[in-house]
């Protein structure tokens, strides 16, 4: 293989109660990118269409994943880089991770695969280090993965996959602001009561274990955070009214998705998860904040190859 196109796909990160831990894989929100061998060594951007984001490769998140993993790998070969970006930066919905993600998938496969998906998280995630400041993994994780992941460890990385359900659909809303990451951080404290951590455990459990057995009233009950959303939640308008519109139009629950601002509700089958998006946007409309509305139902796979050019 010569060239590879491919689709890098969007991601809700945390799921309510699994801060830097869980992640959920979108289908139908994602950036394509364009990778080709190079007779340069070293990583060239040559064009980013759709958002401003830097063309130095020690710059940008595609092309620090991949100079991590040309290092590792102690290649003598070059790449040159296509992106088309369809997630904003800041968004909440894993623009960065699906740029990292992407980049070190299709190096690794026109390189003939020498890392293993989880050795590809843990070089996507040099890319989230440049965005945020924080090596962290659940977003780039499902976007490798597909489908929802659970980072157990970060020393040594290790990674579960978990299915999802198979009439789990997802419902953003993505305000037209943004909420960097670093400043999300920033408003979160250092130490929790040992109450709220014994909740937070019991919501932790209680979704895998609904995901695993594909019980969505266990799911339901499981997507509260009892830590992060109530200091995140602040920093996005309506919140507290989308919330409870999602739950009157039927959603299993809603959340922040990652760092916020975009706000994501579960819901069982594509029909209910319809009317949830619909009332998130009629929510919306009342802030005269831009907006827009995403459904998807749940990638299984992740990162997908579009077209292969020999």
């Amino acid at each position: 293989m010569k060239e590879l196109k491919i689709f890098a796909p969007a991601t809700i990160a945390n799921v309510s109660c699994g801060f830097d831990i869980l992640g959920l894989c979108l289908d139908t929100i994602g950036d394509e990118m364009v990778i080709r061998k190079s007779n340069n060594k070293g990583v060239k951007i040559a064009k980013i269409d759709g958002q401003d984001v830097p063309l130095e490769a020690e710059k940008n998140v595609a092309g620090v994943a991949i100079l991590a993993l040309l290092q590792q790998l102690n290649a003598d070969v070059g790449f040159e880089i296509e992106i088309y970006k369809k997630i904003k930066p800041g968004s909440g919905i894993g623009s960065s991770a699906a740029s990292s993600a992407g980049a070190v998938f299709a190096v690794n496969k026109l390189l003939g695969d020498p890392f293993s998906t989880l050795e590809l998280v843990g070089l996507a995630m040099q890319g989230e280090a440049l965005a945020s400041g924080t090596a962290h993994a659940d977003n780039v994780a499902p976007a490798l993965y597909g489908g929802c992941t659970m980072v157990t460890s970060y020393d040594p990385l290790h990674v579960v996959k978990i299915p999802a359900p198979e009439a789990l659909y997802a419902s953003v809303l993505h305000p037209q602001i943004e909420v960097k990451t670093a400043d999300s951080r920033s408003v979160l404290k250092e130490y929790v009561p040992l109450k709220s951590l014994v909740t937070q455990m019991g919501n932790f459990g209680g979704l895998i274990s609904g995901l695993y057995t594909q019980d969505y009233n266990l799911i339901s009950r499981s997507l509260h955070d009892e830590i992060i959303e109530p200091y995140r939640s602040i920093l996005i308008p309506a919140f507290d009214k989308v919330k409870e519109r999602c739950l009157q139009e039927g959603a299993l629950g809603s959340g922040i998705s990652g760092s916020g601002p975009s706000i994501f509700a579960l819901s069982e089958g594509e029909e209910t998860a319809k009317k949830v998006a619909k009332g998130m946007a009629e929510v919306y409309k009342e802030t005269q904040i831009d907006f827009d509305v995403h459904r998807s139902k749940i990638n299984p796979i992740g990162v997908k190859i579009l077209d292969i050019i020999e």
